[in-house]
């Protein structure tokens, strides 16, 4: 049964550049920067005043109610609206009286990477004001813990299949896609609903990694999150969710859906260097890049390839990153077309990766490579094609995206068209 195929049948997306598919993709292309300054929260104290946030989201309009939204920390609305999306999207029912799934053959890999973080950082602040933790929410445990988005998911959608909440920092959706894949190949599953969620845009978010001298100090929020560029600073925080379907071949034609393109390959390492350095001379991620490269059946000679980069714009990654390319691809590293949407989007960090999928598939269909933006000093140690500041044309006939997370967890996931051309 290893010999499953699985495609992709359906994606939903909440980001700083749009809550849906079609305008995500859009102002991807067209180069627009969702990084603003933040509103949220007063932000007069901070180190860091601007991120990659959600705006104009309304979990109602993703089939939620009232009593459900106010209940719940962000990262989980947003996961839930993300696969609302994804299933609507692909058409998928598991309902037992004339659904088109078997509930117990639907599974949900969502993870976060920190989980409910504005929760704990609201009902943290009432225990250091009343020790006697009487005016804790009863619910703190079950809105905080990064597993409950999955939870719900699956409750929503009466998903009884396997279900794990992968956590592995900037790496956590894309192997949750990547392990989703393999629980499909092997039989466990006909479909799972998989990816991830991230809410981190609070006033702790931003102090701890800002202390931990990782975020962009950029007064200018529309030139902040700068991949590749010799002026970067670190990355941007960014929030958001985005989900895809994965679903066996047999299974989507039998039941006529629309397929965006088939999961080909995946790679899992780790660098085992640093807890947030990623491993300088790249050799780890590299071997990550190999095995997705190598399942997916890649050949230089007759495959136009696309890379949506890590790319978070800290001095390191970048370096590393580039580095990873070269020894995985050789020559044929200068040949690829590569970019960066956290140029954009920021850094969605668990959800990133997640995210990325879903604009390498659209890369892949429609012929579009979506720019990294504001790339107008490129870092001449970081000398590829990193395709700066306007979108590219081009056929192309297999997407890699790779994701290297905090604790040195590299993933990076292979996509092809489906039918081939």
């Amino acid at each position: 049964m290893s010999n499953r195929r699985v495609v992709i049948t359906g994606m939903g997306v909440v980001s700083p550049v749009g809550n849906d598919v079609d305008t995500f993709w859009k102002n991807l292309v067209a180069g627009v920067c969702g990084i603003d300054f933040i509103r949220e929260f007063p932000t007069e104290a901070l180190p860091v005043r601007i991120a990659g946030m959600v705006r104009d989201f309304d979990p109602l309009a993703y089939g939620m109610d009232k009593a459900f939204a106010r209940k719940q920390d962000r990262f989980t609305l947003y996961g839930v609206a993300a696969a609302w999306q994804a299933m609507r999207d692909a058409g998928l029912d598991a309902a037992p009286d004339g659904g088109n799934i078997d509930p117990g053959r639907l599974g949900v890999y969502v993870g976060s990477g920190i989980g409910g973080f504005e929760t704990q950082y609201r009902e943290a602040a009432k225990m250091v004001e009343d020790p006697s933790g009487q005016w804790i929410s009863p619910l703190l445990i079950p809105t905080m813990i990064s597993n409950i988005a999955a939870g719900h998911i699956a409750i929503r959608h009466g998903a009884t299949g396997p279900c794990l909440d992968i956590v592995t920092a900037c790496a956590t959706s894309s192997h949750c896609l990547g392990e989703a894949m393999r629980a499909i190949r092997h039989g466990y599953a006909d479909a799972i609903i998989a990816g991830g969620c991230e809410h981190m845009v609070t006033p702790l978010g931003i102090a701890g990694f800002a202390n931990a001298k990782a975020l962009s100090r950029a007064e200018d929020p529309q030139y902040a999150s700068l991949p590749f560029n010799a002026r970067r600073g670190g990355f941007v925080m960014g929030d958001g969710a985005a989900v895809l379907i994965l679903e066996e071949l047999t299974h989507a034609l039998g039941r006529g859906a629309r397929i965006y393109g088939e999961i080909v390959g995946y790679g899992n390492t780790c660098d085992a260097h640093h807890a947030t350095a990623p491993r300088p001379d790249g050799t780890t991620q590299a071997e990550c890049i190999r095995l997705a490269l190598q399942e997916a059946g890649y050949d230089p000679r007759r495959d136009s390839l696309y890379i949506n980069a890590h790319g978070t714009g800290t001095h390191l990654n970048d370096l590393a990153e580039t580095q990873a390319y070269k020894l995985a691809l050789g020559e044929d590293a200068y040949k690829a077309h590569i970019s960066s949407i956290k140029s954009m989007t920021g850094h969605m960090f668990g959800a990133a990766g997640a995210a990325e999928a879903i604009a390498t598939l659209l890369a892949l269909r429609d012929g579009v490579v979506s720019p990294t933006i504001h790339l107008d000093a490129p870092d001449p140690e970081c000398d590829l094609d990193y395709t700066p500041n306007t979108a590219v044309h081009c056929e192309l006939t297999l997407g890699i995206s790779d994701s290297l997370g905090f604790g040195g967890h590299n993933a990076c996931l292979a996509f092809r068209k489906y039918p081939e051309n």
